[in-house]
């Protein structure tokens, strides 16, 4: 088990009890402050009879899961090692409330009577409880974990990918004055064209065995330090370590040859940029996630007679499956197996080399031209965002052959790996499908648009327009 596991299920274990021990308190202060003004209260002669009340028992049972449910959004458990106190103050204090508002709607609002102040009284003392208990144990974990970095047994094993007199001085300062961030330079990897620094203090190992190194060295982060700004060979270095799935960081002062937004993941001492995200917050991308997952469920669930009748029809029509599997590429340059309703003859490709196609593409057959029109052939997707390879709303992924060809005119392409891909896009709605590489870089413009202002209401505006390009006939 890693250092960072470990502190997650502190976390996790230490909000489960501590939100047990608050709803407690919530009912010892209700009680205790409340009896003798709330006629449902009334009945109970001891402070025992009402805390064993069944009502009272599912509350105690219910409630500290409904308040994890909360932390879960709010994405406090994503980074565990590093946090900020500051935003952990304001995290706790947001979810108390929410958790007291939930509390205070599901099960005390029978309890309310006609001063509406006396009303408040229950969701601030709630709030304030639940607060008070919660923060007291995140706080000593906090602290426990930034004292273990300060003396160094809490260390993030990482690779800095670079081989120059900066990268070299940038490991001196992290092993030195910027020793508190918790850093260990385990090794240097060396960058295509790049001059390799003679006084290295760590060894400095190919690109092409990186695989072989993170896991020899127990890698844990990378720190891309380039001696020159050279966007083609950064992003080509970005694109061969997204499949390790670790973070990545780079230094603010060349980030805008990979992106406008900046997302400093470091405040103090050594500020770095994470390049291995989207710009969204913890709390929307675990929105984001819950929300693809629920509503995949539903869309399979709902639309499981279309699937029956869409089915019968393909077999019908022509011989071959029904389902069309195809490798892609998907988050973090990962291939995973795309399902699609088959709207193609099963010969389409015989000659194994992969097309893109047309409106007017013969291999279509008359019903897979229909449900590329209504986009009915993207539906068995769901079971993708599910399983999740994909997300509802994201950058749609291709196939390696024609990657390889899009990086060639816009190697800028690779920053759309951050993210997981998507049953539909902005590049969809705005421009459709693409029938050439050249229409695919186009298209894909509006794809890093769409990466640059990720958010949930930008997420609900596609989904909008993808219902009106579906019911108007749009999808070719």
């Amino acid at each position: 088990m890693t250092s960072t596991q470990l502190q997650r299920i502190k976390y996790v274990v230490g909000d489960f009890i501590s939100s047990n021990i608050a709803v407690l308190l919530y009912n010892i202060a209700r009680y205790t402050l409340w009896n003798d003004r709330i006629a449902t209260m009334q009945g109970f002669a001891t402070l025992e009879s009402f805390l064993t009340d069944y009502s009272v028992v599912m509350g105690q049972i219910l409630f500290p899961i409904a308040m994890m449910g909360v932390y879960y959004l709010s994405g406090y458990y994503i980074e565990v090692i590093r946090k900020s106190r500051l935003q952990e103050l304001v995290t706790t204090l947001i979810t108390s409330l929410v958790s007291a508002l939930i509390v205070f709607f599901v099960a005390i609002i029978n309890d309310m009577v006609s001063e509406r102040a006396y009303n408040y009284e229950h969701i601030i003392v709630f709030w304030f409880i639940s607060f008070a208990v919660v923060y007291m144990v995140r706080i000593y974990f906090t602290n426990q974990s930034a004292h273990k970095i300060r003396i160094g047994k809490l260390l993030t094993n990482v690779l800095i990918i670079g081989t120059s007199e900066k990268a070299a001085a940038f490991g001196k300062d992290l092993a030195g004055k910027n020793k508190h961030l918790g850093y260990k330079v385990v090794g240097y990897v060396r960058i295509n064209g790049e001059h390799e620094c003679a006084n290295l203090k760590e060894e400095a190992y190919s690109i092409d065995k990186i695989g072989d190194v993170c896991n020899t060295l127990a890698v844990n982060e990378f720190i891309i330090i380039p001696a020159k700004h050279n966007a083609k060979a950064i992003l080509e270095t970005v694109n061969t370590l997204f499949p390790l799935n670790l973070p990545i960081k780079i230094k603010p002062d060349i980030y805008n040859i990979l992106a406008s937004r900046v997302r400093l993941s470091d405040y103090h001492g050594e500020p770095l940029v994470d390049i291995s995200g989207s710009c969204m917050g913890h709390s929307a991308s675990t929105i984001k996630r819950v929300a693809d997952c629920m509503l995949s469920v539903l869309a399979l669930v709902v639309l499981s007679p279309l699937f029956v009748y869409v089915a019968i029809r393909i077999k019908r029509e022509s011989k071959g499956p029904i389902i069309y599997r195809q490798t892609r590429i998907g988050l973090h340059n990962r291939p995973f197996t795309i399902y699609k309703f088959r709207t193609m003859n099963v010969d389409a490709e015989h000659d194994g080399i992969p097309r893109l196609s047309s409106s007017k593409d013969e291999r279509i057959t008359p019903f897979g031209r229909f449900m590329r029109k209504y986009r009915i052939d993207e539906l068995p997707q769901f079971w993708n965002v599910l399983k999740g390879d994909m997300s509802i709303v994201g950058p749609r992924p291709e196939r390696r052959y024609f990657i390889d060809q899009i990086t060639q005119h816009a190697p800028f392409y690779t920053l759309l790996h951050q993210v997981r891909p998507g049953i539909t896009s902005m590049g969809m709605v705005k421009f459709g499908y693409a029938g050439s590489v050249d229409e695919m870089v186009e298209r894909m413009k509006y794809d890093l648009i769409y990466l640059e202002n990720m958010s949930l209401l930008n997420d609900l505006k596609i989904m909008v327009y993808t219902v009106e390009t579906v019911l108007t006939g749009k999808g070719i």
